[in-house]
């Protein structure tokens, strides 16, 4: 190894020491609430950061950036305005989130609907998270690949495993410590990434002559290729807005007010934040004729930087990896240990033995998201995936929920049915499986035809079957959605 990795590998080693000190300092958890919603306690602005950190990871702090190279301004729509659009969806649902007083989504599927639609939502949630996990797992794994010169699947063991350790100890609490650490690493690291790229790219009016020489007119056009960038908001957008560890925040919050204020805050911060990511993958074009192997953010960390900053930034660039994947292993763990074991099968469990519960699903969550992440080194493709069987399967009855007294419990279900079997049979597609289409994968149509069929099946169902009047008033009444805000 040489000398940039070694004291990479030290100072990777010695923020690991930092974080495991921190969690192991913390006051341990007593019930399941203190372990995946840490009591209730925290301010907002705390979860804000645990936000931000969560979604602006490695997909925006790496990926995002070749995207931006090889297509441009517009490459914001691919990460940016999903995220844009589910933060503004979840500002407006967020108050009636956290009135509820649920700590999972599938409990509020149960209060809403009944037991058999929380498990749907509980599998949905399950595959997302998995998925999410192995998204993550794949970033880190290509980025120790490239760094150190190591087989990948060594590389994302190894990342995996140090996400792991710490979540197994500090649960939802060690998960928001991490991820304000991680958060400033990344801002420091994005912001760092950013000038160089500005300074040895010649700047914006170079990189636009370069663009033009090499037939790239539309480079910094923000609406170019809009039919195809638009499909990115219709599945990510509506599969983020429901995510479970984003309403696992706003559960955590202190008052309905707070959640409101989380969502607010998060919605400013991103817009700067994506941009700068999508501007430098630009800049970058001043920089290489093409993407390095191994990605444009460690070529630039080993080609252009100081030894010393060079190790900080490759720290600062695993954090916000970790930030992302600990959010996914947490919540996963959350509904697996609750929804899933508690409720179906334990329900007198006692509070330590939920906790352990919630260490073991904890390890559970990992370990299939990283076999996943081997097997699929893809990281738009598993994110596609993932989010297909979110949009498709619960958005429609998961939102509607709060604002529509017809929908019913039958409804719900066929719903969530219908889009767990369109996803796993575009899956199947997308994985080689000859079956015939009449649409193309991961495209807006397939994306519109499952939302509509979802919605179809939901109103139609609940407007031919029986109200379940009492329930849902009350619910709707709890939630106080339909009021003034």
């Amino acid at each position: 190894m040489n000398q940039l990795q070694n004291i990479s590998i030290l100072l990777l080693i010695a923020y690991f020491a930092g974080i495991m000190f921190i969690v192991l300092r913390s006051k341990a958890s007593k019930n399941t609430e203190d372990y995946f919603l840490a009591g209730r306690q925290l301010p907002f602005w705390a979860l804000a950061i645990t936000f931000i950190a969560s979604w602006w990871g490695g997909g925006s702090s790496i990926d995002l950036v070749d995207h931006g190279f090889n297509q441009g301004l517009s490459s914001f729509w691919i990460y940016g305005m999903p995220v844009l659009f589910s933060t503004f969806l979840m500002y407006l649902f967020s108050k009636a989130i956290r009135k509820i007083g649920t700590i999972t989504q599938p409990q509020i599927m149960e209060m809403r609907y009944n037991k058999t639609v929380a498990l749907l939502l509980s599998i949905l949630i399950l595959i997302f998270m998995i998925l999410g996990v192995a998204t993550q797992a794949v970033v880190i794994g290509n980025f120790f690949q490239s760094f150190f010169d190591v087989d990948y699947k060594i590389a994302a063991l190894i990342g995996t495993g140090i996400v792991v350790l710490y979540s197994f100890f500090g649960g939802f609490k060690g998960v928001v410590v991490t991820d304000i650490i991680q958060f400033v690493f990344l801002l420091m690291a994005a912001i760092v990434l950013f000038i160089f790229a500005y300074n040895h790219s010649g700047g914006f009016e170079k990189v636009q002559e370069i663009a033009l020489s090499r037939n790239k007119p539309e480079f910094f056009s923000f609406f170019h290729n809009l039919s195809n960038n638009f499909v990115f908001i219709i599945t990510f957008g509506c599969s983020w807005m429901i995510q479970a560890n984003i309403w696992q925040r706003i559960s955590a919050a202190k008052q309905p007010t707070d959640a409101k204020k989380m969502m607010g805050l998060a919605f400013i911060v991103f817009i700067p934040l994506y941009l700068m990511v999508t501007l430098t993958g630009m800049l970058s074009l001043g920089i290489y004729e093409s993407v390095p192997e191994g990605g444009i953010v460690p070529a630039i960390i080993q080609d252009y930087m100081p030894m010393g900053l060079a190790a900080l930034l490759f720290v600062g660039l695993c954090s916000a990896i970790m930030s992302t994947m600990d959010s996914m292993i947490n919540t996963g763990a959350l509904v697996l240990s609750v929804d899933v074991f508690k409720n179906r099968f334990k329900p007198t469990a006692k509070n330590h033995e939920m906790v352990w519960v919630g260490k073991i699903a904890t390890l559970i969550i990992a370990i299939l998201g990283l076999f996943i992440a081997i097997e699929i080194r893809s990281i738009l493709k598993i994110t596609w995936i993932g989010s297909d069987f979110l949009a498709t399967g619960a958005f429609v009855p998961l939102v509607l929920a709060f604002i529509w007294k017809k929908g019913n419990s039958l409804a719900a279900t066929l719903s969530i049915i219908f889009g767990l079997l369109f996803s796993s049979y575009n899956l199947l597609v997308a994985l080689g499986v000859n079956l015939p289409t009449a649409w193309e994968i991961a495209s807006v149509q397939q994306a519109a035809y499952g939302m509509i069929g979802s919605a179809l099946i939901f109103i139609i169902v609940s407007l031919s079957t029986k109200v379940e009047q009492e329930k849902a008033e009350n619910f709707i009444k709890k939630a106080g959605m339909l009021e003034k805000q």
